[in-house]
């Protein structure tokens, strides 16, 4: 028997569209001085991990476990130019969707009363910031003249 998966797919996408809704609780404001970029308001995130793209294509990569990642431009490669981040963390709250009946099997020797994993929503952010004369700077806001 053939059975369409339009409606599954289409139930999975507003799933997590509403997994993102609750991620985006949280809610980290990006700050930076002259050589570093990080995030307040991290209230609620864990496991981080900032992918930082430099204007010449260079990717770095900053963790941490607990608390924000901090980025900090080292002043022998600073490249001035506009540079991308990805932010992607864990957020406190659990994932309350129903998990597949391959992730809820017990493995062979499993205790039965052992607590399952819970599973947490995911926190994604993407962002910019703008390197000039070896700085990080906070770039003015361009308004043309009528």
């Amino acid at each position: 028997m053939f059975r369409p998966l339009a409606p599954l797919s289409l139930s999975i996408a507003l799933l997590w569209a509403a997994a993102g809704a609750l991620a985006e609780s949280a809610n980290p404001v990006q700050t930076h001085n002259s050589n570093a970029v990080w995030f307040e308001n991290w209230t609620g995130l864990s496991n981080a991990t900032m992918v930082i793209a430099a204007p010449n294509g260079v990717i770095s990569r900053v963790t941490a476990k607990t608390g924000t990642p901090v980025f900090t431009l080292g002043s022998a490669e600073a490249m001035d130019g506009v540079y991308r981040y990805e932010l992607r963390a864990m957020t406190d709250k659990e994932d309350k969707r129903p998990r597949a009946q391959s992730q809820q099997r017990q493995l062979p020797g499993a205790e039965d009363d052992a607590e399952p994993l819970k599973p947490m929503i995911p926190f994604y952010r993407t962002g910019i910031f703008v390197v000039e004369r070896g700085v990080i700077i906070t770039p003015e806001e361009v308004q043309e003249e009528e």
